[in-house]
């Protein structure tokens, strides 16, 4: 196939991978105006939806950002901080001002201390050398937050563009949509607004005659579990309704399994509460330590599931973490799967995940 750029991103046309910048069918080629699908769903369905790129790929593409004068917007997945914050933003975004963006707060326990949430984001961002103006908590699916972001981001921005950025599966395109919905209040207004001349595959919806709205591919983190689970099982893990809490009273030597994606043994402690804030379709099973391994290697993708048969190809083998909670409540974070809260410390466990998603602690904010 001869090179085909797409007329409204200006990204190369392929046609060999739907999930991939510049897809179109190889039927859209015979047409007069050749449009990637990113671009003919904005133009024609008054949709933006998100492809995935690699980091170094992005990181190409985006000079730009770092070179002109504008706010950036992160949208990252409240279920997946690790997975989602980009590391290397600053590199990215030069001396631009950043907010950062929770999204899928709907999805959280009523019980959630909004307060100390963001600031375990804002301190997650610092660690990374990330330094935020504000840290939002929202639901581009329910419109929560959407107001407050909305007026911050005008101020902020001070007439200038607006950079949307986020790794794969976090909910920017929706979030994307909500936003130019909410703030204009007509449902057709990215298919008025939709121009061609946009470069290095990102998209320009106009906030004014001199601004814009750009949206950016989603960067592909391989640290996110949603990169090694099948499309069954990734809809399996990912919370679709409010999350509800299961207890279970746990002696040492006792293990809970997270279908066969996850694990935490309790290694020593006294018999106390562990409350698990995971997807309501996942299953969770408990055993004794000393049957765990075998369980595990008989029953993965049965008993124990997800994974299925076609995750089972592409899972990485589990690793070991071990943590050792002393006297206040701690969360042991399973990256792209959900928590484990534990309220009373004194205790050691190790936590089982695949190689690459690493299981991370935190101070509870429930």
């Amino acid at each position: 196939m001869e090179s085909i750029d797409c007329q409204g991103c200006g990204v190369l046309i392929q046609t060999s991978d739907q999930d991939k910048l510049g897809y179109t069918p190889e039927t859209a080629l015979e047409k007069e105006t050749v449009l990637c699908q990113r671009c003919f769903r904005l133009k024609h369905y008054n949709e933006i939806q998100d492809v995935s790129v690699s980091d170094n790929e992005f990181l190409q593409m985006v000079s730009s950002i770092r070179d002109a004068n504008g706010l950036v917007v992160h949208v990252i997945d409240i279920f997946d901080v690790n997975g989602s914050l980009i590391k290397s933003l600053p590199r990215i975004t030069g001396d631009n001002p950043i907010v950062l963006v929770g999204n899928k707060t709907d999805l959280l326990p009523k019980s959630t201390n909004r307060r100390k949430l963001e600031h375990w984001l804002r301190a997650s961002a610092k660690d990374l050398g990330i330094k935020v103006k504000g840290v939002y908590l929202i639901s581009s699916v329910k419109g929560h937050g959407m107001q407050e972001l909305m007026e911050d981001i005008e101020k902020y921005r001070n007439h200038k563009d607006v950079y949307v950025v986020g790794t794969t599966n976090v909910g920017k395109s929706t979030f994307i949509n909500r936003l130019i919905n909410q703030s204009t209040g007509v449902k057709d207004v990215i298919t008025t607004s939709y121009f061609p001349g946009t470069t290095l595959g990102f998209i320009e919806i106009p906030l004014d005659d001199n601004t814009a709205l750009i949206d950016t591919p989603g960067i592909v983190n391989k640290q996110q579990m949603a990169h090694y689970v099948s499309e069954h099982d990734l809809k399996l893990i990912t919370p679709s309704k409010e999350v509800k809490p299961k207890t279970y009273q746990l002696n040492s030597k006792q293990t809970l399994f997270f279908g066969g994606l996850a694990r935490l043994d309790v290694v020593k402690g006294d018999k106390q509460s562990f409350v698990c804030y995971f997807s309501n379709q996942l299953p969770i099973h408990r055993t004794k330590l000393e049957k765990a391994d075998e369980l595990y290697e008989n029953h993965k993708g049965e008993m124990l599931t997800p994974p299925d048969a076609q995750t089972l190809n592409v899972l990485p083998e589990l690793t070991e973490n071990t943590f050792k909670i002393m006297d206040e409540r701690m969360d042991v974070v399973f990256p792209g799967l959900g928590w484990v809260s534990i309220p009373d410390g004194n205790v050691t466990v190790v936590a089982h995940s695949p190689t690459g998603v690493s299981v991370t602690l935190r101070k509870s904010f429930l």
